[in-house]
C-alpha cells in the first residue's frame, strides 16, 4: 500500500507548515507503509482576513494537486489498496477522485480531517455562506466519497451528525465511517521544550484569528480595567512562528472567549510551555479542558453578557496572573489530557492501517 497524503496548503505562521513537514515521517514510522505527498506547490502567505487561507490561491492549490491526482491514474500508477489521506477533508477534489477510481476500478480507500465547514454558523463558511443548498450538498458528497471522515472531538462529531440529520436527530445514514481520532501533532512536545522553562511575565495572550468568532473586543476591553498586565493580541505582531513560541514562553495566561472551536491548538501549545489557559465552557472546550481552567459559558456568550460578568472574568484573571504557580499540577494534567486524547495521531495512523 502506498499512502497518497492530500496535503493542506502550508502557511509559515500555522500548523500546515509543521504538518508539511512533519506529518509524512509519523505516518511511514507508525505504518511501515511507503508515504508520499501530494502538494499543489507554492501558495500565498497572506491569508484572507479572518480566515486560515486564502480563498482565491486555496482553488488554485487544489487544483493543482487534482491535475498530479489524474496524471498519476492516466500513468497507472494508482493500484488497488492505496490510500489517499486528505489532511483537510474540505476539498473538492475528492469527488474527481473518486469518479476516477469507480470508472478506472482502482479500489482505493479515501480518509479526510474535518476541521470545520458551513454547518458551523460560525465559522467563516457559515458565516460568508450559511446553509444555500450548493454548500450542503457538496459537503455532503465530499462527506460520502470518503470512506473514513475524521473529526478531532466529539462536540464536532455532534454538530455535524445534527447538522445532516443523522441518528437520532433524523434518518438514519451511514455514522460507521465516522472516526473521532487525535490530530496528528505529537511533535508540538518536542518542538516547544525550548520554550518550557523561561522566566514568565505578567503577560496575557489572545493567540487566535482576528474575526468576529472570537470576539477580540471583550480581550480589548478587558485590557483598561486589568491595566497592570500586559495584553498582547498576537496577529497583530507580525511574528514568526519562533517568535510566537517565545512569547508563549514568556507569558502566563491565554484568555478565549471563542464562539467557534472544533479543537484549539493554540491553547495547548501555550499549556505546554506552562502557560495557564482560560477558556469557555462550551464547544470543544467542555470536553477538553479540565474544571479549573473553565469559565461558565454565559460569561462571554455575547458582548453583552461580557458586559454583565466583566466583575467575574477580571476577578479570575486576577487569580490566575496572582497564584500562577499554585496552577503548575493542573497545567502538567491538563497537558497530559490534550497530548494523549487529542493532539496525538495514534489512532489515527491505525484506522489507515486497519484498511489494508
Amino acid at each position: 500500500m502506498t499512502i497518497y497524503i492530500v496535503d493542506i496548503e502550508a502557511v509559515d505562521t500555522r500548523y500546515t507548515k509543521q504538518w508539511k513537514e512533519h506529518l509524512p515521517r509519523q505516518l511511514q514510522r507508525a505504518t511501515n507503509e511507503n508515504v508520499e505527498v501530494i502538494s499543489g506547490g507554492d501558495t500565498p502567505q497572506a491569508t484572507t482576513p479572518g480566515a486560515f487561507l486564502n480563498f482565491g490561491g486555496t482553488n488554485v492549490y487544489k487544483s493543482k494537486q487534482l491535475e498530479k491526482i489524474g496524471t498519476m491514474f492516466c500513468e497507472g500508477k494508482v493500484k488497488d489498496g492505496d490510500y489517499f489521506l486528505y489532511t483537510d477533508a474540505w476539498n473538492p477534489t475528492v469527488i474527481q477522485l473518486r469518479y476516477m477510481a469507480e470508472l478506472l476500478d482502482v479500489d482505493i480507500c479515501i480518509g479526510g480531517l474535518w476541521h470545520a465547514g458551513s454547518y458551523d454558523p460560525q465559522d467563516f463558511l457559515g458565516r460568508l455562506i450559511g446553509d444555500k443548498p450548493w454548500v450542503r450538498h457538496a459537503e455532503e458528497s465530499m462527506f460520502n466519497c470518503y470512506d473514513d471522515n475524521y473529526f478531532a472531538s466529539d462536540f464536532h462529531i455532534d454538530m455535524y451528525k445534527k447538522e445532516f440529520a443523522f441518528e437520532p436527530y433524523g434518518y438514519k445514514k451511514i455514522i460507521s465511517n465516522i472516526h473521532r481520532v487525535g490530530w496528528p501533532m505529537e511533535y508540538l512536545k518536542n518542538s516547544l521544550d525550548t520554550y518550557k522553562g523561561m522566566d514568565k511575565k505578567d503577560i496575557i495572550l489572545f493567540p487566535h484569528r482576528i474575526a468576529p468568532e472570537k470576539q477580540i473586543d471583550i480581550f480589548r476591553d478587558l485590557k483598561q480595567y486589568l491595566p497592570q498586565y500586559e495584553f498582547i493580541v498576537c496577529q497583530e505582531q507580525s511574528l514568526s512562528k519562533n517568535e510566537y513560541h517565545n512569547l508563549l514562553g514568556e507569558a502566563k495566561l491565554i484568555f478565549s472567549a471563542n464562539l467557534q472551536e472544533t479543537l484549539g491548538i493554540s491553547w495547548y501549545e501555550g499549556a505546554l510551555v506552562d502557560c495557564i489557559p482560560m477558556v469557555p465552557d462550551r464547544l470543544s472546550y467542555s470536553e477538553m479542558a479540565l474544571p479549573e481552567f473553565k469559565y461558565p459559558s454565559a460569561w462571554t456568550e455575547d458582548y453583552a453578557s461580557y458586559v454583565k460578568h466583566r466583575g467575574n472574568i477580571t476577578s479570575k484573571i486576577v487569580d490566575y496572573m496572582e497564584n500562577y504557580d499554585d496552577y503548575m499540577v493542573s497545567v502538567n494534567k491538563q497537558v497530559t489530557k490534550l497530548s494523549k486524547d487529542f493532539f496525538s495521531g495514534s489512532e489515527l495512523y491505525k484506522a489507515i492501517a486497519n484498511e489494508r
